[in-house]
């Protein structure tokens, strides 16, 4: 959750980007994280389990007109996310990574390797993953979803 995130980040003292002490960019965080619940992981998380949870536990596939209005649903925040979050920034609070970039990044990734590639067709977000990939180290990104890969693949 976003409070044991920020709770951790400082108990521990991590790097300013993480959570910044620059107020302007702290507020930035603070505002995807607030921004987030309602969208990016609702609608990530409603496609996410209608595509591979509830197939996986249930054995049944959800309507296709179904996933096709969650699948629209998503479109509209990835929109909204590109536009007011990410803007021409390379992360979402100015030069550096941050939690709102992991936090995001995460999601989107579920959404991913359940099966619809989000990044197709939007360079801005693609361009986006890749230093975020990067900042983070590519292996540790490849193991941090290896879980859900392996879900992906029952």
């Amino acid at each position: 959750s976003t409070a044991i995130l920020l709770y951790l980040v400082q108990k521990f003292k991590t790097p300013d980007h993480w959570y910044p002490s620059d107020l302007q960019k702290k507020a930035r965080v603070d505002e995807y994280l607030s921004w987030h619940h309602d969208n990016i992981r609702a609608k990530g998380g409603r496609f996410f389990l209608a595509k591979l949870l509830l197939p996986v536990l249930t054995g049944q596939s959800l309507a296709p007109e179904k996933l096709k209005f969650t699948i629209e649903e998503l479109n509209v925040v990835l929109k909204q996310f590109e536009e007011k979050f990410l803007q021409d920034k390379p992360f979402i609070a100015g030069s550096e990574i941050s939690l709102a970039d992991l936090v995001a990044l995460v999601e989107l990734m579920q959404v991913l390797y359940s099966g619809y590639d989000l990044f197709e067709e939007r360079p801005k977000l693609t361009e986006w993953r890749g230093r975020v990939e990067e900042a983070v180290g590519k292996q540790l990104f490849q193991e941090a979803h290896e879980e859900i890969v392996n879900f992906k693949n029952l």
